[in-house]
């Protein structure tokens, strides 16, 4: 029931998000609780948890209250919401900002250093080079993570909480939390177990600076200048084979030239052999389908390794591996075995230290002064790998890594995969064809390990022989039982510390995991799989997955491969899918090209209603413009949820009658037809929202809140006002009305309805119902429509004579069809009380209009 004190004399949007974030904190507003609860009465929801390293930016916001809409939606229609919140605190983007922030560098060689101090904190590192940072040990530098990414989190809650997010804070997670070793070495050693993980020696994508491995779901393609150097093998019988080559400083890593199988011009010398240039090292010419006649000079050198094809060739003709690049980036000191000469192990002495560039010129140089170089560079521009943090092309070196089949090479798992991809509901669907197209273009397993410091250990030793070298066919799997740990300092089973290092002894595993291979377990760590079985029967398989599209390929992917291989069934029912926020020259917002926009001062200036009414205005995979200097969809979800409060304080102000109450109590035509219309949009509105299509749902909702505060609040107000019989039904009507649609708003607008909600109910707007509609067989919904247009007529009237629309009428004529004039004359009380119209009249035509308007004498005005 309303009272007086209730509501404010003056409603306002400033301080909601305070007010009602303590609130609902305080009583629990949208804690999930399981007691009682059922797999049939469960939506959970996979929330993908944000780097914690840095600052939100919009785009969080945008595609974060798009699931937040859905969780609101699905928690009013009686489910029991499981909405955690995760942060992804592991990984190259941690350790990043932590050699930034704090001036140092991981150096796993040094010793660990009790109460250590940082040179500073709070550095952006942008005029830090790495050679300027301090040197830690791995355990010091760790510490500082943790530390650091605490500080994140809490930064990130607070704007999340202001945001309104509906999530269960008692249910967050981090990625590097024990919970999350656990789940993450546990569902390792499963792969293990079942020979879905193993390791090997490979050609292995590098980024030089980081010194890690780089998986293929990290790479992108970058234009980059280079230029093509047309050089000479020597044939047998003198005569030279010309190739063109973007990379001369892998000549002495050339493993072998390669055509096309139907290539005229080379099919003569297939199965012979020419000598390199400068290094004077046979190599047999060989015939290959992925050889492009068109490219260059038709024909190829395979060196070991300069691009991608290049693995494939070498694993596919079973060449040997002449490989040449190190960790950092250099030509390595000792020359390939192959290479025999004086000249040609002089020549390599030349380029051996040098860095990828350096080498490049010298290797030039050398390819003039031999007179094999045919001509001069060909300047060109071409796509080339990078890791998507890196700064520098990646290079292919050869390391023994972690893998986990993903069905790259078994036919079975890859169909399974897309078998998963067909039964999941894709919101838009057309998002199902990226992943797809991902799945069956997969070339090589999931490279999983890491040479980095701030991640989850892969629970694993190795034994040392007598001679001391490890035994890497041999490793030592932790068990169940030892989790979480960390081989590093934790001693293998069966072995005593001082056994580390020493022959007949162990190692541990140095490297960690992907950060990936423990995102991939967000059902299992947030519904604590293997820890809470209980739980985890609950919320698994989970309602929705809900994410960005450019990581389809990355979490979705492996996400739906982690479940595959421990559970043999897809995570989720359904995957709903963000567009991207783009500038006002629509290009994507990312902190690379510094067009980010961060939301604190945006959710500060406009409110954060404001701001999720512009998020939700936009539908799944649809990316969405935003200028900060301009904010048009935010200016109006301001004035929205502003109307919401206004309309429903007016709507408040009106006494109800002893009669007044229930739907029963509506009987005037007008009221009648509000209602129908209105259970309408209810109807049309719960069928968007369960298709996924919020952004539909709102439009709906808005449309008729807009109809009803313009048209028909004007025209029921007089009779709202009035003791005559239709008043009860007048003011039960804009009660109904206003309860209904506050529920409809709230998802969109949390924090102006929860304040319109208290003014007049108890409890929380958000743990409503959300609204059913009822019929109303004696309704007739077309004439709320009619007697609007009509009104529109009046009032254009008026205003075309000048005159102020409280000016009295004393006779009027609306003109209408047949059909339209039966409905308005239902509703000409109230359209005489809002004109203010002593006699109105019909006449029958082939349109609305009003027409015949007299206004009455000044002085009976």
């Amino acid at each position: 029931m309303t009272t007086p004190d209730r509501v404010p004399d003056k409603p306002a949007l400033e301080g909601l998000e305070a007010k009602w974030g303590q609130v609902w904190e305080t009583a629990g507003t949208y804690r999930f609780d399981r007691a009682g609860a059922t797999r049939e009465c469960m939506y959970s929801i996979d929330t993908p948890p944000p780097t914690a390293s840095g600052s939100l930016h919009i785009g969080h916001v945008f595609s974060y209250t798009h699931t937040d809409v859905v969780a609101r939606f699905q928690r009013m229609r009686g489910k029991s919401v499981f909405y955690p919140m995760g942060w992804d605190d592991n990984g190259l983007p941690t350790e990043r900002r932590v050699q930034n922030y704090y001036g140092v560098r991981c150096d796993p060689t040094l010793p660990y250093t009790a109460d250590f101090v940082p040179p500073f904190e709070g550095g952006d590192g942008k005029s830090t080079k790495a050679a300027d940072q301090q040197p830690i040990s791995r355990r010091n530098f760790i510490e500082l993570c943790e530390r650091l990414t605490v500080e994140d989190e809490k930064q990130f809650e607070a704007l999340w909480r202001t945001l309104g997010l509906s999530v269960d804070w008692t249910q967050s997670y981090r990625t590097i939390g024990d919970e999350a070793l656990f789940t993450s070495q546990l569902a390792f050693i499963r792969n293990v177990e079942r020979g879905e993980a193993y390791q090997a020696m490979a050609p292995t994508l590098w980024d030089v600076t980081f010194r890690t491995a780089v998986a293929q779901a990290e790479l992108e393609d970058r234009d980059q200048p280079a230029a093509y150097h047309r050089v000479s093998f020597h044939k047998p019988d003198g005569g030279t084979i010309e190739i063109e080559t973007t990379r001369p400083e892998l000549l002495a890593a050339c493993v072998a030239l390669v055509a096309h199988p139907d290539d005229e011009r080379y099919k003569p010398f297939f199965g012979s052999t020419v000598t390199t240039p400068v290094f004077g090292v046979e190599v047999p010419v060989l015939a290959h389908h992925l050889a492009q006649p068109d490219k260059g000079s038709g024909i190829a050198m395979i060196c070991t390794f300069g691009d991608v094809t290049d693995v494939v060739w070498w694993r596919e003709l079973q060449l040997p591996n002449r490989a040449i690049m190190g960790f950092d980036g250099r030509i390595i000191g000792e020359a390939p075995e192959a290479i025999t000469s004086e000249a040609g192990l002089a020549a390599y002495a030349q380029i051996a230290g040098k860095t990828v560039f350096s080498a490049k010129a010298a290797m030039v140089e050398l390819l003039r002064a031999s007179g094999e170089m045919i001509g001069e560079p060909k300047n060109i521009q071409h796509p080339v790998k990078f890791f998507e943090k890196g700064d520098k092309p990646l290079e292919i070196v050869s390391t023994r890594q972690w893998y986990i089949g993903n069905g790259a090479k078994d036919e079975a798992l890859r169909a399974r995969l897309l078998e998963h991809g067909a039964e999941l509901e894709w919101h838009p669907d057309f998002m199902r064809v990226r992943y797809e197209n991902w799945v069956g273009g997969l070339t090589g397993d999931w490279l999983i390990s890491r040479q980095r410091f701030f991640g989850i250990p892969i629970p694993v030793w190795y034994p040392l022989d007598a001679d001391g070298n490890p035994v890497f066919d041999a490793p030592i799997i932790a068990g169940r039982e030892m989790l979480p740990v960390d081989p590093s300092s934790d001693t293998a089973p069966g072995y005593e510390e001082a056994q580390r290092g020493a022959p007949n002894g162990f190692i541990g595993e140095l490297d960690v995991m992907d950060t990936w291979a423990t995102s991939s377990l967000t059902p299992q760590l947030a519904g604590g799989w293997e820890r809470d079985p209980e739980l985890f029967d609950l919320v698994f398989p989970y309602s929705l997955r809900p994410q960005g599209q450019d990581i389809i390929r990355t979490w979705l992917f492996s996400s739906m491969l982690r479940a595959e291989l421990e559970h043999g069934v897809a995570p989720w029912k359904h995957a709903s899918i963000s567009g991207f926020i783009v500038d006002p020259d629509r290009k994507k917002m990312s902190k690379s090209k510094g067009n980010v926009v961060t939301p604190a001062d945006i959710l500060e200036q406009h409110g954060s209603d404001a701001v999720r009414y512009w998020a939700a205005s936009s539908r799944l995979g649809t990316d969405a413009a935003f200028d900060p200097q301009n904010p048009t969809q935010i200016k109006i979800g301001r004035r929205l949820s502003i109307k919401i409060l206004n309309a429903a304080k007016f709507i408040l102000s009106f006494e109800q009658g002893a009669d007044a109450g229930t739907l029963e109590t509506v009987t005037e035509p007008l009221d009648l037809s509000m209602l129908a219309s209105l259970h309408t949009v209810i109807d049309q509105a719960t069928a968007a929202f369960e298709n996924y299509d919020h952004a539909r749902a709102l439009e709906l909702t808005e449309s008729f809140f807009w109809t009803f505060c313009d048209d028909y609040l004007e025209l029921v107000k007089e009779r709202a006002y009035a003791d005559g019989a239709g008043q009860a039904s007048a003011t039960t009507a804009l009660r109904i009305a206003l309860s209904v649609l506050l529920r409809m708003f709230a998802p969109f607008v949390p924090f102006a309805t929860e304040e319109a909600w208290s003014w007049s109910n108890e409890g929380s707007v958000h743990t409503a119902s959300w609204p059913v509609s009822v019929p109303l067989p004696d309704a007739a919904p077309q004439v709320l429509a009619l007697a609007g247009q009509a009104l529109i007529g009046i009032r254009r009237a008026k205003t075309d004579a000048k005159a102020s629309q409280k000016t009295a009428v004393t006779s009027a004529t609306i003109m209408a069809t047949s059909e339209q004039l039966q409905l308005l004359r239902l509703a000409a009380e109230d359209l005489k009380a809002v004109g203010r119209i002593q006699e109105l009249s019909f006449v029958e035509g082939t349109e609305i209009a009003v027409t015949d308007i007299v206004f009455a004498p000044a002085q009976e005005s």
